[in-house]
């Protein structure tokens, strides 16, 4: 189930969100571990000339990444973006994102994000601006448009794919419903149906099933994943291991696999002992690309979603965000790794 955007194959359709704030080197390594087929960076201002603070620095194209390292920028002038796009090229970018998707506050108040749906005038004049300033692929993340009474998210994808953009994500929901209510994924077939770029999923996709559900749906190319991969990165795994057992491949003639929907998430769930393999993996790329007072901050958000998964009582997470050095966090989670299943949770 590969597909392509410009001279790139996506060796599967299950790929990891851009996420400001979240989607940082450590994680995108830990969701490519396990089978993320694409990774996008966490959203980067065009605002070139703050560049040079260090939360920017650490959004930045990053050779640890492989190609294609796509990097998603935002903003609301058209040769502020096409400059952005022109940098991140020359740091090493193999493909531009463009925002127009994300609905918080402090984006949509600067008319950037999902603010400018609003303007299809602007949107065609940004997409061709950027798509003629770099020689790699534009793709644009969007939703299916600013608001119920104007959902024009079809004309956005015909307005995108005239511009030269390479792949659309769409996510299933208006601005103005931010992540409320139930993912639009009738609007998404349509878009599917009436352009020939690929186009990509995303919304409300936390299972394999959903996963499933979606990419049938909709005939979508592939699926996004956002939140549901925090804490549980394996995720992509379980998503890929699913669709090859249930939709069915060329030489399975339409014979699908009888892999019981109910238990395969289960069933595919690593060992709590890679689990934790994978947590201290993540910590230390964390305490590695941060050092060791933002290292120990950000430590507390990645670590905090593992061990709410693990125990829902959230004492685990409370435990660990008092901690006040690097090292204490690895010894917490190295001393949790040796504890028995039972007496884990007891001693939370």
């Amino acid at each position: 189930m590969s597909f392509s955007i410009g001279p790139y194959t996506i060796d599967a359709p299950v790929l990891l969100a851009p996420m400001a704030g979240i989607t940082d080197l450590p994680l995108r390594q830990a969701a490519r571990h396990w089978g993320a087929a694409l990774t996008y960076s966490e959203m980067l201002t065009s605002q070139t000339d703050l560049w040079t603070s260090n939360k920017s620095k650490t959004r930045l194209p990053q050779s640890e990444d492989p190609l294609p390292r796509p990097v998603q920028i935002a903003g609301y002038d058209a040769k502020m973006l096409a400059d952005a796009a022109m940098a991140c090229e020359q740091l090493g970018a193999g493909m531009i994102d463009i925002n127009m998707g994300c609905p918080a506050k402090k984006v949509c108040k600067r008319a950037a994000g999902s603010a400018l749906l609003q303007d299809e005038a602007l949107v065609e004049d940004i997409l061709n601006t950027v798509v003629n300033a770099v020689s790699v692929p534009v793709t644009l993340k969007t939703r299916t448009g600013w608001s119920t009474e104007a959902k024009n998210g079809l004309r956005i994808a015909e307005i995108a794919e005239q511009a030269g953009i390479q792949a659309l994500t769409v996510h299933g929901r208006t601005r103005a419903c931010k992540f409320s209510g139930q993912a639009e994924y009738d609007t998404i077939a349509e878009i599917v149906a009436k352009v020939a770029m690929p186009v990509i999923a995303n919304g409300d996709i936390g299972t394999p099933e959903q996963a499933e559900a979606v990419l049938k749906q909709t005939g979508a190319a592939a699926v996004m994943i956002g939140r549901s991969a925090l804490g549980q990165p394996w995720i992509f795994q379980q998503i890929r291991e699913y669709l090859d057992a249930t939709i069915p491949s060329k030489t399975q003639s339409g014979i699908q696999s009888g892999i019981a929907s109910s238990t395969f998430s289960l069933l595919s769930t690593p060992s709590l002992k890679v689990q934790f393999e994978t947590m201290t993996t993540h910590l230390e790329g964390i305490h590695q690309l941060y050092g060791d007072l933002q290292g120990m901050r950000i430590a507390r958000k990645h670590m905090g979603w593992y061990l709410e998964r693990m125990d829902d009582s959230g004492v685990q997470r409370k435990d660990f965000n008092s901690l006040q050095s690097t090292e204490a966090q690895s010894e917490f989670i190295q001393q949790l790794a040796t504890q028995e299943p039972v007496n884990r949770m007891m001693a939370a």
